[in-house]
């Protein structure tokens, strides 16, 4: 499974350690953790080229393809 959306360009980021006052009183040194985006594997059907293709994508995607249409969002993002 892929780890990028390749619509929104969306990927993990690093996190995890404590705020600047807990720093600033009792500082323990943290672990980092990486967090994932949602992506999900999804199969789209695009009525213009009377085809489906397989895609993980993350859920804003799937919502800005809901919105606006999966041929125009595929096609900006180059997919197509």
């Amino acid at each position: 499974m892929a780890k990028t959306c390749p619509v929104t360009k969306r990927t993990s980021l690093m996190g995890g350690g404590y705020s600047n006052a807990t720093r600033a009183t009792q500082f323990n040194p943290t672990g980092k953790v990486r967090r994932y985006v949602n992506l999900q594997a999804k199969k789209i059907y695009i009525p213009e080229l009377k085809k489906s293709i397989r895609l993980t994508l993350s859920t804003r995607a799937i919502k800005t393809i809901n919105k606006n249409g999966a041929y125009a969002t595929l096609k900006k993002a180059g997919i197509i």
